[in-house]
């Protein structure tokens, strides 16, 4: 099959429930919103939580790397459209960025460059990197703007026009979500590569402070792209 191995019956049934999944979450977020008319910005986080999070199963569910990167490239292409389209009104607003399309993308590039050591087995080799990262975006990128929207007074600005505003709270709320998310989801992990505490915690300090960090100067929309990448190359650049 060209690019991609011939799939196992364990593949088969980790793209099936990886494609069933978002789909109920899709669903049922969808229904939610137009049912109790909760805030858009509120139901794209949770949207942004619940994908985030399911890539950490896919470490479990699927044998062949190659496959994994595949399903989020064929996520690329589905969020590009129902982004254009608009499809989903608890996801994609007029005003919506196409973060979702970088989300995707940056789960798959990051998945493929580190698929170093899948095929041993739980918890696949370096992907312990690629998943600092995209955890980093998932929990630190939706507690920034959640925290920073309901409680943030403190603005700031680094780069980029007014779209580009911090604020000090939310900031801090990236760090906090970043550092516990990474080192929860190591611990989980157990990457024999972190052999002690100590290597989880400062590992999770730095991805902290380089989610915040590429946070603060990402143009509106692109932080999908630059904090899962940034965490995961910095980590590696620094030898994890």
């Amino acid at each position: 099959m060209g690019l991609l191995p011939t799939p196992t019956n364990a593949t088969l049934r980790a793209l099936a429930v990886s494609y069933l999944y978002p789909a109920l979450l899709l669903g049922s977020v969808e229904i939610y919103q137009r049912i109790t008319r909760t805030s858009v910005s509120l139901t794209r986080k949770i949207i942004h939580l619940g994908a985030g999070t399911y890539m950490l199963a896919t470490l479990y569910l699927f044998e062949q790397w190659q496959w994994t990167v595949f399903l989020m490239g064929s996520f690329v292409v589905l969020n590009a459209i129902f982004w254009r389209m608009r499809i989903f009104k608890a996801m994609d607003t007029q005003q919506a960025t196409p973060g979702t399309v970088y989300f995707a993308f940056s789960c798959a590039f990051l998945l493929g460059w580190f698929h170093q050591g899948w095929e041993d087995g739980f918890p696949r080799g370096r992907e312990y990197i690629a998943i600092a990262g995209i955890m980093a975006m998932t929990y630190g990128d939706a507690f920034a703007a959640i925290i920073g929207k309901r409680y943030g007074k403190h603005e700031y600005q680094v780069i980029g026009d007014g779209d580009n505003r911090r604020t000090l709270e939310g900031s801090q709320a990236n760090f906090i979500a970043s550092f516990l998310a990474v080192s929860i989801t190591w611990m989980i992990m157990s990457p024999p590569e972190l052999n002690n505490y100590w290597d989880i915690i400062f590992g999770s300090i730095i991805a902290a402070v380089a989610s915040t960090a590429f946070e603060a100067i990402s143009p509106r929309g692109t932080d999908n792209l630059t904090v899962p990448i940034g965490v995961s190359f910095t980590l590696s650049w620094l030898g994890y």
